[in-house]
């Protein structure tokens, strides 16, 4: 048994175990999506019996609805707070157990951080990780968000070692005599599958994909309309990968030869990303794959590290946008749905990028049920956002619009112009509509 294996045993042990570290008023982080450590979170409850107090949970997209989550006796032992909504958080929000902190992804992390250390406040990071090597390192896997930044912070770190994540290169690698404590698990990683998208997605994806040009570089994120534009873009040459999140529909890209990063400007030859989920078929892609870094979202998702990359394409949703711009991407009305990721930096990054371009895709509609149980449509393209709704990306920085009704380029349009490019791709049910409420709210 070598140096590293010693160390390694001593920092063993169980998840309760693990948790009794966590003192009055420690501040933990949760890894992101399929990087949270769930062998530790299902333990959260455990709080209540060591006896501490006003301690808080910061998660991020958090996959499972653990049973800490929604557990009205944690208020005063642990508090929630998230960076980017699931539905398990959309739930436990109703009930008063969760609040979301508005952020952008590459500064949220930089100004809590200042805010535990005014309130004399510990970070606690809590990831899961690969195996460790035999030079003590492990990996933090899948998700490479802020983890890596909370450890070079100070941060206690508390870690899931299983065998069943992928070992990655970049801003990964974490040392044994970095852990404080670990917990062994043999849980299976989370998995995910392509769901197929429909003749709207597909129309959506072909107009996406008009506006890539050979040698771009682009930033996809997950659902049916990225899975669509990814199906397009097979056709193009010499595309790069920067992006946030890293999807199958991109192994299939590079597999298929469309995409060689050969001609982005940085990190040529390499496919850049902060974090995966995805099949099994993705994860034994990055198993060991030099070629697919792991970059914190600090620098992912920085505006000017965008804009170093050649012919960046930003692909975005949004759930509703109004006449002059404004996109509404992370609430319904007053009710938070997920968040502002990083949207609005690839966005602004995009447009700094030499022939870059940021590209909002969505559907023109949507439907929900009347009180009688019949389907009712409704337009995504409104004359004002809904009433309680967040601005995600302001009409300051929204350049192409699209819609499986075509392609609106809002970049130095006038109000009034803006205002007849999005009703033309609109569903034409509410043309009429949109250009009426234009004319009574003075949207010229």
């Amino acid at each position: 048994m070598n140096e590293f294996e010693k160390m390694y045993e001593t920092k063993k042990m169980t998840a309760e175990q693990a948790l009794s570290l966590i003192k009055d008023n420690d501040y933990m982080f949760s890894a992101q999506a399929a990087g949270e450590p769930a062998a530790i979170m299902s333990k959260l409850q455990y709080l209540k019996e060591t006896g501490v107090k006003n301690t808080t949970i910061n998660t991020c997209l958090p996959l499972q609805y653990y049973d800490a989550f929604k557990d009205p006796e944690m208020k005063g032992v642990m508090n929630h707070n998230g960076w980017f909504f699931s539905a398990g958080l959309r739930d436990a929000h109703k009930q008063k157990l969760v609040s979301a902190i508005p952020q952008s992804s590459t500064s949220i992390l930089r100004k809590v951080l200042s805010r535990l250390e005014y309130e004399n406040r510990r970070p606690v990071v809590l990831a899961t990780v690969s195996p460790m090597d035999a030079h003590g390192y492990m990996t933090l896997s899948v998700s490479a968000i802020y983890e890596r930044d909370l450890i070079n912070a100070g941060a206690l770190t508390i870690v899931e070692v299983n065998p069943n994540f992928p070992r990655t290169f970049g801003d990964t690698l974490v040392h044994i005599s970095e852990v404080d404590a670990l917990v062994e698990s043999d849980r299976p990683i989370p998995t995910s599958k392509l769901v197929p998208y429909t003749d709207v997605d597909a129309a959506i994806g072909k107009y996406v994909a008009s506006l890539v040009e050979d040698g771009s570089t682009i930033q996809l994120g997950i659902g049916n309309i990225p899975n669509a534009v990814a199906n397009e873009l097979k056709k193009k040459k010499h595309l790069g990968i920067h992006t946030e999140m890293f999807t199958e529909t991109m192994v299939d890209l590079i597999e298929c030869g469309a995409v060689d990063n050969s001609c982005k400007g940085l990190y040529n030859g390499y496919s850049v990303c902060s974090f995966t989920m995805g099949s099994q078929r993705l994860y034994d892609f990055i198993n060991n794959n030099p070629s697919i870094l792991f970059k914190s979202c600090t620098f992912t998702n920085d505006p000017y590290t965008i804009g170093k990359n050649n012919k960046f394409v930003s692909i975005n949703a949004t759930l509703e946008m109004d006449l002059m711009g404004q996109c509404a991407s992370e609430t319904v009305g007053y009710h938070q749905w997920s968040g502002t990721g990083g949207q609005s930096e690839t966005v602004q990054g995009s447009q700094m990028s030499k022939g870059g371009k940021s590209i909002i895709a969505m559907h023109s509609t949507y439907t929900t049920k009347d009180a009688d149980g019949n389907e009712v449509l409704h337009s995504k393209i409104v004359p004002c956002l809904h009433e309680g709704a967040v601005v995600t990306t302001s009409r300051n920085d929204v350049d192409y619009v699209v819609t499986e009704y075509g392609i609106a380029w809002l970049r130095g349009l006038n109000i009034s112009e803006r205002a007849e490019a999005l009703i033309k791709i609109a569903h034409p049910a509410f043309r009429d509509e949109l250009r009426q409420k234009a004319e009574m709210y003075d949207i010229w």
